[in-house]
C-alpha cells in the first residue's frame, strides 16, 4: 500500500468516527472515500469537500473557494470546495462539513444512475 502524507493520514484519522473512510492516490492528489463514494479530495495538502447546487452557497457564503486546475489553456472548476479551517480543530465542524459533502456525493451518484437509466431506456425504445 502506498504511503500517504502526514496530512492525508491526519484527515483520515479525523474522519474515522463517521464511518469507514480511505484515501486513494489520484492525479497528484488523493480522493477521500466513504465506502465507494468519493466525497472529498486532497490536493497540495489542502482538503476540499464535495458540493452541489444544494450546498454550494454555504461554502461560498464562508468565502471558501472551489478547487480549480488548468487544462489545455483553460481553467477547470470542480465541485469541491475548500474545507473551513475549524474542521481541523473542532470535531463537530468536521462532522457537519463531512456530512454535507457525503450527502452531496450521494446525490450526484444517484443523479448519474438516473441519467444512465434514462439513456438506456430511451435507447432501447422500439
Amino acid at each position: 500500500m502506498a504511503r500517504h502524507s502526514e496530512f492525508v493520514e491526519f484527515v483520515i484519522e479525523q474522519l474515522a468516527p463517521y464511518g469507514e473512510c480511505r484515501a486513494r492516490a489520484m492525479f497528484g492528489g488523493y480522493g477521500i472515500y466513504q465506502r465507494d463514494t468519493m466525497f472529498a479530495i486532497i490536493v497540495d495538502e489542502q482538503l476540499y469537500f464535495k458540493a452541489d447546487a444544494i450546498t454550494r452557497d454555504e461554502f461560498a457564503e464562508r468565502g471558501l473557494n472551489p478547487f480549480t486546475y488548468a487544462s489545455r489553456g483553460k481553467t477547470i472548476t470542480m465541485q469541491y470546495y475548500e474545507a473551513p479551517p475549524e474542521v481541523f480543530e473542532e470535531t463537530e465542524a468536521m462532522q457537519y462539513w463531512a456530512q454535507l459533502a457525503i450527502q452531496a456525493a450521494l446525490r450526484a451518484k444517484r443523479g448519474k444512475k438516473s441519467s444512465r437509466m434514462a439513456t438506456r431506456l430511451t435507447r432501447d425504445k422500439p
